[in-house]
């Protein structure tokens, strides 16, 4: 893990930048109060220590100061001083977690500076603040929608004040609202009009501070090379101006984004750099930190030989001087999470680099807990108590781990801390389950699960002192509650039974709901409203299918219309099943022989298909849809071999993102008219593709088409010919790539480059109600990144990113002149009433696999149906 400066610090954060925006100038004009105000120094003291407090994180102690402050305030009768006391109370109160005591704060605060028949600018000032601090809250409190009308009116009301800086401060703020609701593009709309303004400004610390909460909120809505480029602009500014402590602060944002860059070197660099220079003894700590972190994450994993060492700085000299100076910290929230980073981030080291004793780390995290109590700060001693108990844990103290678990959880539920709630919940679930309380364990886990569904579009934030990666931190906790839940169950006999059906039916919604969580990991905001869908409903002669990789097994449940879910499972450790489906996909390269592809084929489909041939026959099942599971998302399921014949030879085939995301409907063939667009030239280091004008020619022939070829297919050009008429097919015979990551996920046109995150807007099919929708998406000439074993992840991104019912595409890059004939045939087939979809693609596909020089998968088996089938 690691210390980010985060979209929530810059609501809270922007309680420094005020201090320069509004608090001097305020003062300044304090002077014009009647004497009465001027000679309140009391109260005037009881503020500035409470600004003191809290920068120190000393929020308790900042409550108490404005809330004597507020009461001064309001004897003297200065109304104007006692809104603004209550409005930091405010951001004191949500420190510390006490919502309803934030609320009456703010809402005090805000009533009374309503009450006042006019505001001149210094009661302006004072009403944006605390404007800023109520959405602040309601942001806090899952209330986004109401949040952004908040900020929206802070940010005017800067603006007539003549704040500038406030107004813009707002309008960062504005954006991540406008994220949680999913709002992907008005929030980068949003972020780039603050660019604007602050580049239309001369250069100065305020401009260079406004960039860096740029760059920040631009690294959390994962625009990494932007805030990149906005962090760099804010760097040169501060050096010119010779800020060193805001230089230091830069170059530590500077150093978060190069590593989720994965350019580990210049992050190892810039934090080195931040702690030889900073004047902030627990900056220093926290670039230390993360330098330590990345360390131990390189040595973890496979990228260790790519990663030189970090100047002399490993491990094992870090631990000690972090310790050291750890030591001479005041008590501040931060310095409990720089204590509970360190003892993390010691357990995470891998075998055979042993960094400090348990004795050593449970003294840490007993200091930690002993200052977050001083402090009275009940998030900060959840988190510290909730790492001890993660310490219990690996320690196999059972006991020791449930009882401090739960008493992490209790805090943290108590004061509404979702963030680092499921943390204990997903800790307390692991422990139930080593205690054997199987029953506990799955409510806890469940627990865990639910508090992740609620906070959804807030995924991307989760811990907003600490981030996590998804994979480490979310992804897990759906797979061990499936696991657990796809435990055999013991009969009366005392014999292994299989799981009950109504475990199976809620391992099959969590796997959905991951399924789900992942696609909005991957666009780094919420997706789509989930609407389960029946099967039963949906095709009465479809099956669905639901394979999934957990650490010991492969698990498998098989829905089948009208019938009791099966389940079936191959026990294997997760390495070897990985092992096996890497294997598999390699063997579909022509280069290796046929009897190593077919070994490997006809593996998975005795694990995925045979368990269910009986079941499948009985019930006349005509098409497979699979919802499939990490690694074999990459694998063409039509290239699965019985021993006698390819799956394809047997099935309609396709894929789903989850029955969730699934919109049943059949195409409508009336007034059916296709657009296409391709490339034939080589472009931008991509080959050219010769054969894509006779596949356009030969859609056109099949049905009414519009063709954009070459220069003609632009991003303008596309999205001109979309808005005039309704294409209920468009099809792009193009480069492209699918990755794990949105950024390098794109469509590749004359002038440039489509990314996915753009497609739908591109493509105006966002609203639902849209009486002509795009119903079919074809690319055809994409491709899954190389050595991305997630790739496959960015096609379900496009698919559901285009707002299109179905999508066709390929997982790998085939010949031109063999995906020319497959389209054209698909598209004969598709003409017909009575075909869906799915058996369009089939029949194409079969109609390659029966002619000599295209019968082996490579050519076939690539092209793959995503979403709606019929």
């Amino acid at each position: 893990m690691q210390f980010k400066p985060v979209i929530s610090y810059i609501c809270l954060g922007l309680l420094t930048l005020l201090l320069v925006t509004i608090i001097s100038p305020a003062r300044a004009q304090y002077s014009q109060l009647p004497p009465k105000a001027q000679n309140s120094t009391e109260a005037a003291t009881q503020l500035e220590k409470g600004k003191t407090f809290y920068q120190g994180e000393l929020f308790s102690e900042a409550a108490a100061s404005w809330q004597q402050a507020a009461q001064a305030y309001q004897i003297q009768g200065d109304r104007f001083h006692q809104s603004l006391s209550l409005s930091y109370l405010s951001l004191a109160y949500q420190e510390l977690g006490q919502w309803q005591a934030a609320e009456t704060a703010i809402t005090q605060s805000l009533d009374i500076l309503k009450s006042q028949p006019a505001l001149d600018n210094r009661g302006l000032a004072i009403l944006a603040q605390a404007l800023n601090t109520q959405g602040n809250l309601q942001l806090a409190r899952g209330e986004a929608e109401s949040a952004l009308k908040t900020w929206k009116q802070a940010a005017v009301v800067y603006t007539e004040a003549g704040d500038q800086a406030g107004s813009m401060g707002s309008e960062i703020n504005q954006a991540q609202a406008l994220q949680n609701l999913g709002m992907y593009r008005r929030a980068q709309i949003t972020l780039d009009r603050v660019f604007k303004k602050l580049q239309a400004q001369p250069n100065s610390l305020l401009k260079a501070k406004g960039l860096q909460s740029l760059g920040v909120a631009l690294q959390v809505l994962g625009n990494l090379e932007e805030s990149q480029e906005v962090l760099e602009q804010s760097l040169e500014i501060s050096q010119q101006l010779n800020s060193t402590a805001n230089t230091s602060e830069i170059l530590f944002s500077l150093a978060n984004t190069a590593r989720d860059l994965q350019d580990y070197q210049k992050a190892s660099r810039l934090y080195q750099q931040v702690a030889a220079n900073t004047t902030n003894p627990l900056r220093k700590v926290e670039a230390q930190l993360n330098q330590l972190s990345l360390i131990v994450q390189i040595t973890n994993s496979s990228e260790a030989t790519e990663f030189p060492s970090p100047g002399g700085k490993d491990a094992q000299t870090l631990v000690p001087k972090i310790q050291s100076q750890l030591l001479q910290l005041p008590p501040s929230r931060r310095a409990v999470y720089a204590q509970v980073n360190l003892a993390e981030t010691i357990l995470k080291i891998g075998k055979g680099q042993k960094l400090a004793n348990y004795q050593d780390i449970a003294e840490i995290l007993a200091r930690a807990i002993s200052q977050a109590r001083i402090l009275q700060d009940s998030r900060a001693e959840s988190y510290a108590l909730g790492q001890l108990g993660r310490l219990y844990e690996q320690k196999q103290q059972w006991k020791d781990a449930q009882q401090v678990t739960t008493e992490a959880l209790s805090l943290a539920q108590e004061i509404s801390a979702n963030d680092i709630a499921y943390r204990w919940q997903w800790q307390l679930g692991r422990i139930l389950q080593q205690l054997q309380e199987s029953n506990q364990a799955v409510v806890a886990y469940t627990d865990a699960v639910n508090t992740l569904e609620f906070l959804r579009g807030d995924l991307l934030a989760i811990n907003p002192e600490v981030q996590f990666s998804f994979r480490e931190s979310v992804e897990p906790v759906y797979r061990q509650l499936v696991g657990l839940l796809l435990q055999p169950a013991i009969g009366n006999d005392n014999t292994k039974v299989a799981p009950s059906q109504k475990n199976l039916e809620k391992a099959r919604e969590v796997i959905e709901s991951l399924q789900l969580a992942q696609l909005e990991n991957f666009f780094r905001e919420a997706c789509l409203d989930a609407k389960p869908q029946q099967i039963d409903k949906v095709d009465a002669t479809a099956a669905v299918i639901y394979p999934i990789i957990l650490p010991d097994r492969l698990a498998v449940i098989l829905s089948v219309p009208e019938q009791p879910l099966d389940y079936y499972e191959t026990r294997l450790p997760e390495t070897e099943v990985q092992s096996i489906l890497e294997q598999l996909l390699q063997s579909l390269n022509p280069a290796f022989s046929n009897r190593v592809r077919l070994r490997f084929s006809q593996q998975v489909y005795n694990w995925l298909i045979q368990p269910a041939e009986a079941k499948l026959s009985e019930n006349e099942v005509k098409t497979l849809v699979f919802i499939l599971d990490g690694a074999l998302r990459n694998l063409p399921m039509a290239a699965l071999y019985d021993g006698q014949k390819y799956l394809l030879q047997k099935y309609n085939i396709a894929l789903s993102q989850g029955l969730q995301l699934l919109e049943p409907r059949a195409l409508p063939r009336e007034g059916l008219k296709a657009l296409t667009g391709g490339l034939t030239e080589a472009r931008q280091g991509f080959s050219p593709l010769p054969a894509v004008e006779f596949e356009v020619n030969q859609i056109a022939s099949e049905l009414p088409a519009e063709i954009l070829l070459n220069q003609e297919f632009t991003k303008a050009t596309l999205q001109a010919q979309i808005q005039e008429a309704p294409f209920r097919v468009v099809h792009l015979a193009t480069h492209g790539q699918f990755s794990s990551q949105a950024d390098e996920t794109f469509l590749l046109t004359w002038e440039g480059r489509i990314n996915v995150k753009d497609l739908d807007q591109l493509l105006h099919v966002r609203e639902r109600d849209d009486s002509n929708p795009i119903e079919l998406l074809v690319l055809s000439a994409c491709q899954t990144a190389e050595g991305d074993k997630q790739a496959a992840l960015g096609l379900a991104g496009i698919a559901l990113r285009s707002g299109a019912r179905s999508t066709l595409a390929t997982l790998w890059s085939v010949q031109d002149e063999s995906t020319a004939e497959l389209m054209a045939e698909f598209y004969r087939e598709l003409s017909q009433v009575e075909i869906s979809k799915a058996l369009a693609l089939r029949q194409a596909q079969l109609s390659l696999l029966r002619k000599p020089q295209y019968e082996h998968p490579f050519y076939w088996a690539p092209f793959v149906l995503v979403g709606n089938w019929l």
